[in-house]
């Protein structure tokens, strides 16, 4: 029995989405990635792969099929809305098709026609022109994830690479405005959701967390800040009584050296810069974005959507390469759990 292939949303097609899907599919053998298909307006991508100047089989399937034409051709599941291949040039008229193809591998990965969601890079500004009214990607996933479940879903976001996996507490807002938003609710949702994954997805029996704090030295006993000892220690007490091995708040420059992070498996950081700083220095090129809390794995690219160098043939896989393989990687872990006896 074939196992079901990856679904991977091509992302806005005017930017390395679909070089990037070639390049890794080119890659197959030599990188032994696991299967996967492209969710995708046939057209656009081999009107792309001209212009990279290669020859590539393309072959449009079912999703169950996509395994085994993975050997000797790229799979595409045919979008029903048409693109534009227009490298570099973002195009309102493309929104439908990558919205499109993030609800289908969605939509597949729920029903078990796919194995997890792996998505390319989008751009908010099309899909803004067009309506879409979600902040990004992963809000949108959560989105989609709440109307299967029948309830509203928490996602965090995990930079997960081979020597850190770090997961900010806040994210996409201002540092002066961190401390305000901040608190112990949101800190032990993150640390539940993220200890949860850990066991379910990447397969660690007994999660470790360290939980940075907020101020230098982690406040020094309150000399630097209050936030440590009245937000951030409350938390971190709450989740040692629920039994879950957790440290902090820890210095967050004392967090990162290899000794440190020998003793836990994720760093639970309060604001984007602290998780993401560490995360792309020590793996730049193979760090993967993974959104942790939904009733499906997605991995993505740790990458924008690069319209400057869309369609040079300059675009590297690593990023998506390394995407594939975590999630192949994570859906396994994740069937075990939902079925223990297969």
């Amino acid at each position: 029995m074939i196992t079901a292939a990856l679904a991977v949303s091509s992302g806005d097609p005017s930017g390395v989405g679909p070089d990037i899907a070639i390049a890794a599919w080119l890659l197959r053998e030599k990188m032994r990635l696991p299967a996967f298909f492209l969710l995708a307006d046939p057209e656009l991508i081999a009107a792309r792969a001209a212009l990279l100047g290669l020859k590539i089989p393309l072959e449009i399937t079912a999703p169950e099929a996509a395994a085994d034409a993975f050997a000797h051709a790229l799979p595409i599941v045919a979008l029903k809305n048409r693109q534009s291949n227009q490298p570099g040039v973002p195009l309102k008229r493309n929104a439908a098709g990558t919205i499109e193809a993030i609800e289908e591998a969605v939509a597949l990965t729920l029903c078990a026609r796919a194995r997890a969601v792996v998505t390319c890079p989008i751009a908010k500004k099309p899909l803004y022109e067009a309506g879409f009214q979600y902040p990004g990607h992963t809000e949108f996933l959560a989105h989609l994830a709440g109307q299967h479940l029948g309830r509203e879903v928490t996602p965090v976001m995990m930079l997960a690479g081979p020597l850190l996996r770090a997961v900010p507490v806040t994210i996409h807002i201002a540092l002066s405005n961190v401390p305000a938003v901040l608190d112990t609710a949101t800190i032990l949702t993150v640390s539940r959701i993220t200890a949860l994954a850990l066991k379910d997805q990447f397969g660690i029996a007994n999660p470790r967390l360290a939980i940075a704090g907020l101020n230098p030295h982690a406040g020094e006993h309150g000399t630097m800040g209050m936030e440590d000892e009245l937000v951030v220690r409350p938390a971190v007490e709450t989740l040692r009584s629920e039994g879950i091995d957790v440290r902090g708040p820890l210095p967050a420059d004392t967090m990162f050296h290899p000794a440190a992070r020998a003793t836990y498996d994720a760093a639970i950081c309060m604001y984007h810069d602290q998780a993401l700083i560490p995360a792309k220095t020590l793996g730049f090129d193979d760090s993967v974005n993974v959104t942790l809390g939904l009733p499906f794995v997605r991995t993505s690219p740790d990458h924008g959507t690069a319209f400057d160098i869309a369609g040079s043939g300059k675009a590297k896989p690593d990023s998506l390469i390394a995407a594939l393989r975590l999630a192949d990687e994570l859906a396994s872990h994740h069937a075990q759990q939902k079925h223990p006896a297969a």
